[in-house]
């Protein structure tokens, strides 16, 4: 361990402090924190919809029927559902903040530029919820950047700002200074979206997800392709884009018809054909959710003395025994958390490729069954597997994801002390 963190401060904290403390990936990074009470709300929504437990399920049908999920529902439809739509005013609003600009007015214009890309799902022009939550969430950072960026130079141009005369309320002057410049942002917007649709690119949200989903259709059940889509949904996560979603149809089409097969295998008595299938990433690499984020939580209370970590892992702790990880993804955040990306990316593939040699050789049995993916780990891999050595498979690959995050924790709370320390010794040499 002492080599390991003296090569990552050598190499790594010099580089992460950098990018950890660039203007843009700090303003996703606030952006993402001002929305945690939603974050966690939704958390919560999932986890009462979904509690893999049978006699809770079943009471809750038996008193109110299906209808009794409108409740977490209604919660997800407010919170999850409408992610990206929420973050691109609260990005746009830390990042104009960072210039000393109007935060607010940066914010509504980020929010109506975005409203702009998206294609009505009907002739009422209902605007499609498939992109409103975390799958739209790429598009809604990078608007929120650019419309910012634009919008924030135009507002310091003194040849844009429309002055009122004396005794109109501030409020009112503030909004004619932002007239002209919000005006020019939206005007750049809507000519880019009628491009796009003139050359036949009518759903920017869309595109973006077919060209990424596309090449990835061809995989089959081997080890590599178990890798690339370990690594596929962590990467894309890592940028904003919900990698679940996008590997949905890689995963339905692969590894449902994998896990059917080795069902019916075991009913008939015949030899299990699939290594791979969709409940082998949930019991042993998807503990606590994308990332395997159960082990940054445990690795951050063995070794950071932080108190806002250690507050985030309690936030996140109740919801990663379920595998419902957005406290994590978003609270600390992961998105683009240059300091988090190699643990965060590549854990889930270290413990892909420990599970395929441990099924492969014969120490784990292979998967026979499906389970909810809200099952807590090391549960599901003995209910996936009907065996203690399933259970002892996702204990080894949890403890082993502990091990590597451990560093990269020890990282994150280095460079904040240093950051700390900065704006302590700026604040001091301001006060003399």
């Amino acid at each position: 361990m002492k080599k390991i963190m003296e090569f990552l401060e050598k190499y790594f904290v010099p580089v992460a402090a950098r990018f950890g403390s660039q203007r843009h990936l700090v303003a996703i990074r606030d952006g993402f924190a001002v929305i945690m009470p939603l974050i966690l709300a939704g958390a919560l929504a999932v986890l009462i919809n979904n509690l893999p437990i049978q006699a809770y399920q079943n009471l809750m049908t038996g008193i109110f029927g299906e209808s009794w999920k409108s409740f977490g529902g209604n919660l997800w439809t407010g919170t999850f559902a409408v992610m990206s739509i929420i973050i691109v005013v609260s990005i746009s609003y830390n990042l104009a903040l960072s210039y000393g600009s109007n935060g607010i007015a940066a914010g509504l214009v980020s929010f109506a530029s975005l409203l702009m890309l998206y294609t009505p799902s009907s002739k009422d022009w209902a605007i499609p919820f498939a992109f409103l939550g975390a799958q739209g969430l790429f598009v809604a950072i990078i608007v929120a950047l650019i419309t910012t960026e634009i919008f924030v130079r135009l507002l310091g141009n003194p040849k844009l700002v429309i002055k009122m005369p004396e005794g109109v309320p501030p409020a009112v002057a503030k909004s004619f200074a932002a007239l002209l410049p919000s005006l020019i942002v939206l005007s750049i917007w809507a000519l880019f979206k009628s491009i796009t649709v003139a050359i036949g690119l009518t759903d920017i949200h869309e595109a973006i997800f077919t060209a990424i989903q596309k090449p990835l259709m061809g995989l089959a059940d081997t080890l590599g392709s178990a890798i690339v889509v370990a690594f596929m949904i962590h990467f894309l996560w890592f940028f904003g884009l919900h990698g679940a979603n996008i590997m949905g149809p890689i995963l339905n089409a692969v590894y449902i018809p994998a896990i059917n097969d080795n069902i019916a295998a075991f009913q008939a008595g015949a030899p299990i054909p699939h290594i791979v299938t969709m409940p082998f990433f949930d019991a042993f690499v998807h503990m606590g959710g994308a990332g395997t984020t159960l082990g940054l939580i445990l690795a951050i209370y063995i070794a950071s003395k932080r108190k806002e970590m250690r507050s985030m892992a309690n936030l996140g702790i109740a919801p990663a025994l379920f595998n419902i990880n957005e406290p994590m993804i978003f609270g600390m955040p992961l998105v683009l958390n240059p300091v988090f990306f190699i643990p965060f990316v590549f854990t889930p593939v270290i413990l892909t490729i420990i599970s395929y040699f441990a099924i492969a050789s014969g120490l784990v049995p292979r998967t026979i069954a499906m389970m909810p993916w809200t099952t807590p780990p090391v549960i599901g891999g003995f209910l996936v597997t009907g065996s203690i050595r399933g259970a002892l498979l996702a204990l080894f690959n949890l403890i082993v994801s502990i091990v590597i995050y451990l560093p990269f924790v020890l990282v994150a709370e280095r460079i904040e002390n240093r950051r700390e320390k900065k704006v302590e010794k700026e604040e001091a040499l301001a006060d003399k």
